[in-house]
């Protein structure tokens, strides 16, 4: 009995002991399973990465009023929350985000970042330093019940909690209603999402107004309340539900906004909504708003006001923008049998741009998206031009003005279309597929920045794509340990935002799909957590179990390399051996055999002594010459023939066919210099000029994750070998890659004292040189 207990001690620890890993050891810990690294599967959430049986989620939806007084940058708001509770949890409160209080002098994220003196310093900087702009953040009027009765709240800082009378219990319903108005910031200035542009030249503003309303915070399975402080940082976890919105705006105003207006015919002239209604089977964006119209409408202000209306349904969030400098263009596109509208939003300096690509953009990417994810299920898709670049449902805010005289940069025309699908992909995730921003912002913008690269790729095969070639993060990973961290890194920690949360998971995906797993299965895998997770709150786990589960391969030691570490790739071939069969044929082996020993019996001083007319003495007395000095130990002789010759004969023709084949053995030594195990991606470059590649899987490392060995049998000589010759693994180091060892040239160039050349990047603009 003892012994049976001793035994299930052991059986129990065995995975612990696994799990713990030994960093000493060059073998078992990157292959192993992920194990405690990942959530428990539950009834919420299964182990092959599906929701589980019990799966839930809350729902709020409102009903609000807001009304823009354009002379005091103010929003006045009312509102009317319903919130659902599907959890099987009692709540005694609740949670409000009020993300405008960012914006609060005295809010932490305003003090804890550190800091210190340059050359060059921010609006936002600076007056941060002198506590300047005072006056923002929300202000709450009142909060109540139903029947209008006060329900008590505590602020902190960016979250808001509502003290409920009685516990709200599952499958109860609460109504609520907030009061509350705030000074809109300038964006420009204060930085933020939401706020307004003001235009000098015409005294006009631009109103983006985003995170506006205080909104549900999210109520979940696997964390409870999300809480956590925004700080500008980390992004948004929220509450599906259906929204009805009355915006309450300057007469001469256009409104976009997500979903649906509901009186259209109203707020447009006649022969706008007549355009509306032609744009509705229209193949080439059309103006409903002209530029002509939105010129003339900037000259002056309307002294009255307009209500628009609108719907949406199923969405987690709701933005707007409201301007009278706005053209505004659409038009219909077909998404998988569904007809959406493919709309933009963009002021007069952008019209170069825009009126060419934005809407276009907006199509083409509901269209990559959907065939990559799923079908795109909301009836429109907005592009503003608001010089920024951020995501709401249906519409979002990107940049892409021209020049003065409607001219622009390469750069500037690709970047513009690159944040436009960007932003417009991000509809998919994390709008639909509702992961949680505030801890993993990777979630939805590597996801999105991966698929982001397909849709620039099928814009244009030469298009020229920041994110997603493995080699492209290549510069990141070979910077210092201490200046990385894991992808898996909570958004509020992280520092290098960039290439940590966009490009390094975007990158793997990539990876994923053209190395590791390969087109057919990446592609089914992705679409089916797509599906799985659609209007639904994912976690990482979710991703990770459903790509195995939906595909049969083992990425767990993936996952560890490039989300949970930050070791990067870097393979070394390190040494080649050439084999070649002993055909015992002494015909052929005799006259090898008689090279290699002529090659090692070399050396220097045998070429000087030649070289110098020495007399040898065998030379100069031939009576020291014996049969030795004139026997050919190579020559062919009866015996060695007769021996082949019975060889042969006693040869199976299995047998027979080796020794035929002449093949040459090539014995390749590699190192793990990184510490990521990768594939290996092995180009042969033979005698007669033709290639070969070979593709050897990760797997091979898991007996020795330092070091392997690998012999490959060719019918053609080797001239050189190349490891990842398409730099599809990421590898940081290159120079090592090659056999025999290749020199790469770099380029330098002759110092010369100059001032610098402003406003030049990327080649400056070649199309306003060639109107000079």
């Amino acid at each position: 009995m003892i012994r049976h207990k001793l035994l299930l001690c052991l059986l129990t620890a065995a995975p612990m002991l696994l799990q713990a890993q030994n960093p000493g050891s060059n073998h078992g810990n990157r292959f192993e399973q992920l194990g405690y690294l990942l959530a428990d599967p539950n009834i919420y959430r299964s182990a092959s990465g599906v929701p589980g049986p019990k799966y839930w989620q809350q729902r709020a939806d409102y009903d609000i009023s807001a009304e823009l007084d354009e002379q005091q940058h103010r929003l006045d708001g009312k509102e009317t929350i319903t919130y659902y509770n599907n959890s099987p949890d009692p709540l005694t409160y609740i949670w409000l985000q009020l993300d405008e209080n960012e914006h609060d002098p005295k809010s932490d994220n305003n003090s804890f970042d550190d800091s210190k003196m340059n050359e060059r310093m921010s609006t936002r900087q600076l007056n941060n330093l002198l506590g300047m702009e005072q006056g923002h953040g929300v202000n709450i009027v009142k909060v109540t019940d139903a029947s209008g009765k006060a329900l008590p709240y505590t602020i902190n800082q960016t979250m808001m909690r509502i003290d409920l009378p009685k516990p709200m219990m599952p499958g109860e319903k609460l109504r609520f209603q907030v009061d509350w108005w705030y000074k809109i910031p300038n964006r420009m200035t204060l930085g933020g999402r939401g706020g307004y542009e003001f235009f000098q030249e015409d005294g006009n503003a631009l109103y983006t107004m985003a995170q506006w309303y205080p909104r549900l915070a999210v109520y979940s399975d696997f964390q409870g309340w999300q809480n956590k402080q925004f700080t500008g940082r980390g992004e948004f976890a929220l509450t599906f539900g259906n929204f009805k919105v009355r915006m309450t705006v300057p007469a001469d105003h256009v409104v976009g906004a997500t979903g649906e207006c509901r009186n259209y015919k109203e707020m447009l002239t006649p022969a706008q909504f007549r355009r509306w209604q032609d744009a509705q089977s229209a193949t080439e964006p059309l103006e409903v708003v002209t530029l002509a119209e939105a010129q003339e409408a900037m000259k002056s202000k309307a002294s009255g006001k307009k209500t628009w209306v609108y719907e949406a349904e199923n969405v987690r969030d709701f933005a707007w923008t409201s301007s009278r400098r706005l053209v505004w263009d659409a038009m219909a596109t077909n998404v998988e049998g569904k007809k959406v509208m493919a709309m933009s939003y963009y002021g007069q300096e952008a019209y170069p741009l825009y009126r060419r690509y934005s809407t276009k953009a907006v199509a083409h990417t509901l269209q990559v998206y959907s065939k990559h994810t799923i079908a795109y299920p909301y009836p429109v898709a907005i592009s503003v031009e608001a010089a920024n670049g951020m995501e709401y449902p249906m519409i979002c805010f990107n940049y892409g003005r021209a020049e003065k005289d409607g001219t622009y940069s390469e750069a500037t025309k690709y970047g513009m279309i690159s944040v436009i699908i960007h932003e417009v992909g991000h509809n998919f995730f994390p709008m639909i597929v509702n992961s949680d921003e505030r801890q993993w912002t990777w979630m939805d913008e590597g996801l999105n920045t991966f698929c982001q690269f397909l849709a620039e790729q099928e814009w244009d095969n030469n298009y020229p794509s920041r994110r997603g070639p493995a080699h492209l993060i290549a510069d990141y990973m070979r910077m210092p340990k201490d200046q990385l961290e894991p992808v898996m890194t909570n958004s509020e920690n992280i520092v290098q935002f960039g290439p940590n949360a966009y490009a390094k998971p975007a990158t793997a995906l990539n990876i994923l799909r053209e190395t590791i797993m390969g087109r057919e299965l990446f592609d089914y895998a992705f679409k089916e957590y797509s599906r799985r997770w659609a209007f639904k709150h994912p976690t990482p786990s979710d991703l990770f179990r459903t790509l195995e589960d939906a595909s049969a391969v083992d990425l767990d030691w993936f996952w560890r390399g490039w989300f949970f570490g930050i070791e990067p790739v870097d393979i070394a071939l390190d040494s080649v051996k050439w084999y070649r069969m002993d055909s015992k044929n002494p015909a052929v082996e005799n006259p090898a055999e008689q090279s290699v020993a002529e090659r090692n019996s070399k050396h220097i001083a045998q070429e000087r002594n030649k070289a110098a007319g020495m007399k040898f003495a065998i030379e100069q007395d031939t009576s020291l010459q014996d049969f030795y000095n004139k026997w050919d130990r190579y020559a062919v002789t009866p015996d060695q023939t007769e021996a082949y010759n019975n060889m042969q004969a006693s040869l199976s023709p299995e047998e027979k066919r080796l020794y035929e084949s002449k093949k040459n053995f090539y014995q390749l030594s590699f190192s793990n210099v990184g510490g990521n195990v990768m594939p290996l991606i092995i180009e042969w470059t033979f005698a007669d000029g033709t290639k070969e590649v070979d593709r050897i899987s990760a797997y091979i490392w898991r007996h020795n994750e330092n070091h392997v060995t690998k012999v490959f049998a060719k019918d053609k000589q080797v001239v050189s070998i190349r490891l990842d010759p398409y730099r599809e693994t990421a590898d940081i180091d290159e120079l090592n890659n090659y056999w025999p060892r290749q020199a790469v040239p770099s380029r330098f160039e002759l110092f010369r004292m100059q001032a610098p050349v402003r406003g030049t990047s990327n080649g400056g603009n070649p199309m306003q040189r060639a109107r000079q």
